[in-house]
């Protein structure tokens, strides 16, 4: 028996209807994954099936005694303590069992010996049930799970009302893994966790017994804990089985069949309505109005549902650069605060090369933000220095979008940020799916996903040649992170960005800059590659006795040609039909790249990587013996 049923449910605000007909179903141990446009209407669906919001239509059954945990997608505050206080609320009836048990003991020591037997059967009793709720080891299990989502012993002293909203939600999740449910509802529970946290909580699910429905856009969480898909989308509820990527190849067998359906449809019905506009009034009128009357009563194939719109971003133009972009040396990253110094990061020296990918990545409060911020500028370093080349024009965006004119509105805000004619401004916003009246919306009231592309089209109108973006898909619905994706793969500048999203990541990046607490380290593969390692630092090199030259990137390696005397040297090659052909093919290789992430073609975009950062790495040696 199902722990959780619906039936045509409905779901509208004023007069725009955001779903109706939804049928579904939840079984014991059931593991599944809700996908669908942002404002498809998932938030809503999850709060319907668990009480806390009233449906316009249909019906939810749950069964008797089912215990239903829920973790929205930002959580407000329970207490007026601290993020312990809020984790523990789980145990309430523990502690309450703790007071109970100590007025117990001391009945059972004041007892007459009359009454004695009757306090201690009394206090057995709750003894008993003290254990079946695990009293004896609550504390460390809190701790293991806190722990396990990122929240450490001096994060769950921070008091509630100056805690990050990731923060409550990392508590708000703990609670609800704590508190044992029967079904397990989790509203984009992955936007505020690091690799560790995600990794956690993948094999938390994976091992839990019980059922869970999960609200998220991050596709590699789904491909590992799920293996049934409800798609939301154009007010409509979808079921698929297995995880993401089974879903996707599904849903596009369904998309080609049902083409095939209605174009085959539409077909009949051009020929039956040919024949009764030209037959209505003649001899055969009465087969003409039988088959208008077949033609009526037909059952209609639906039309395939177009693709949710995504955003829609031009090929930045940018100017070439000089080979070295950003050079760090001795640089420690940090703040002062009240006279307090606060040493986050130590960096080794190194280089980022005109055209390189990189991504930061390491747990969270490691000082990723504040690696970049002081890369720009915007924080002073500790100590040395983080140069940006000459000619270099940097572009950021800043995580969770909090840069923007908060009493502006959308067009207000491209405004302020360049001045372009108004007709022009407006068509731009399109690409970015600001239509109509969406424009002139505040920008206080924008979603967060809306506030992410109002950033990426402020960013992107201004040409940067340098692209610092820290975390740039959060709150993004997968059809958008997707389109960015595509942008970032077309963009030909220097790239160097902040995520925990592991696709984008993979798809990106040519080389990781790993941040660990105190220091950091250049790895010079992909993150596939990095994974395969077990995620650790390369085995270190023996030291050399000279240092590298400045242009040298971290990392790879340089060879070594032999000196030959004047009196019989070569003949020098023709560099410039070299970098031709290179850069050629480097051209092919950036089309493939385009083509095969359009078909999601995850292991041709892995080694299409491969042969890009090879061929970049020949076209700047090319470049460089050119110089020479």
């Amino acid at each position: 028996m199902p722990l959780l049923t619906a039936s045509n449910l409905a779901v509208a605000y004023a007069e725009l209807e955001i779903f109706s007909g939804v049928a579904l179903d939840v079984a014991e141990r059931a593991r599944i994954g809700v996908v669908g446009p942002n404002g498809g209407g998932k938030t809503s669906l999850l709060r319907v099936l668990i009480g806390e919001q009233e449906p316009n239509g249909g019906s939810v059954f749950r069964a008797n005694g089912v215990r239903i945990g829920y973790v929205p997608q930002i959580s407000g505050a329970l207490t007026d303590g601290t993020l312990r206080d809020e984790v523990m609320l789980v145990f309430k009836e523990i502690a309450s069992l703790e007071g109970a048990l100590a007025a117990s003991a001391l009945e059972v020591q004041r007892a007459e010996p009359g009454e004695r037997r009757g306090a201690e059967r009394r206090y057995s009793a709750l003894v008993d049930r003290y254990e079946r709720l695990g009293g004896y080891d609550y504390h460390n299990h809190m701790d293991r799970v806190a722990d396990g989502v990122g929240l450490t012993p001096e994060v769950l002293e921070t008091p509630t009302a100056s805690a990050s909203g990731g923060e409550r939600t990392r508590a708000a999740l703990a609670r609800a893994l704590l508190a044992d449910p029967d079904i397990l509802m989790l509203d984009e529970p992955t936007n505020y966790l690091d690799f560790k946290g995600l990794a956690w909580l993948e094999e938390f699910l994976g091992k839990c017994n019980y059922a869970f429905v999960v609200v998220s856009h991050d596709r590699y969480f789904l491909d590992r804990v799920v293996n049934q898909i409800w798609e939301l989308d154009h007010g409509r509820l979808d079921t698929y089985r297995g995880n993401y990527t089974a879903y996707r190849a599904q849903k596009a067998e369904r998309e080609v069949l049902q083409l095939k359906k209605y174009n085959r449809q539409q077909e009949f019905i051009a020929k039956e309505q040919y024949y009764i506009d030209r037959y209505r009034a003649g001899q055969r009128s009465r087969q003409a109005k039988g088959r208008e009357k077949r033609l009526t009563r037909m059952e209609r194939v639906e039309a395939p549902r177009r693709e949710a719109q995504t955003i829609q971003v031009a090929n930045v133009a940018t100017s070439r650069t000089p080979r070295i972009v950003v050079k760090t040396e001795g640089l420690r990253v940090g703040f002062v605060e009240d006279g307090r110094t606060t040493e986050l990061l130590t960096l080794p020296d190194f280089i980022l090369e005109r055209g390189t990918r990189t991504a930061v990545i390491g747990s969270n409060g490691v000082g990723k933000t504040t690696l970049l911020q002081t890369m720009l500028g915007t924080i002073a370093p500790l100590s040395g220095a983080a140069t940006i080349g000459q000619n270099v024009k940097a572009g950021y965006h800043r995580q969770g979008s909090d840069d923007l004119p908060e009493g502006a509105s959308v067009l207000g805000a491209m405004q302020e940020y360049r001045n372009i004619p108004p007709a022009e401004e407006r068509n731009y916003l399109a690409r970015f799916l600001f239509h109509g009246d969406d424009v002139f919306k505040p920008v206080s009231a924008l979603s967060g996903g809306e506030r992410t592309r109002l950033a990426v089209a402020r960013l992107m109108v201004s040409g940067p040649n340098l692209l610092m973006l820290d975390e740039p898909t959060t709150h993004l619905d997968i059809p958008s992170r997707e389109a960015l994706e595509q942008a970032l793969l077309e963009y030909d500048g220097t790239l160097l960005f902040v995520s925990h999203d592991r696709h984008l990541i993979s798809l990106l990046a040519g080389q990781l800059l790993i941040a660990e607490r105190g220091g950091a380290y250049l790895y010079p593969g992909r993150f596939e590659q990095w994974s395969e390692e077990g995620g650790l630092p390369p085995t270190p090199t023996p030291p050399v006795a000279e240092r590298p030259p400045a242009g040298r990137r971290v990392g790879t390696t340089r060879r070594k040609f032999k000196k030959t005397p004047k009196s019989r040297a070569e003949p020098r090659p023709d560099h410039e039909q070299t970098i031709a052909a290179l850069e050629a093919r480097l051209a092919r290789i950036e089309s493939e790249l385009q083509r095969a992430s359009e078909r999601q073609d995850v292991k041709k975009i892995g080694g299409l990587g491969k042969q890009y950062d090879q061929t970049k790495a020949e076209l700047e040696r090319a470049w460089e013996e050119w110089r020479e």
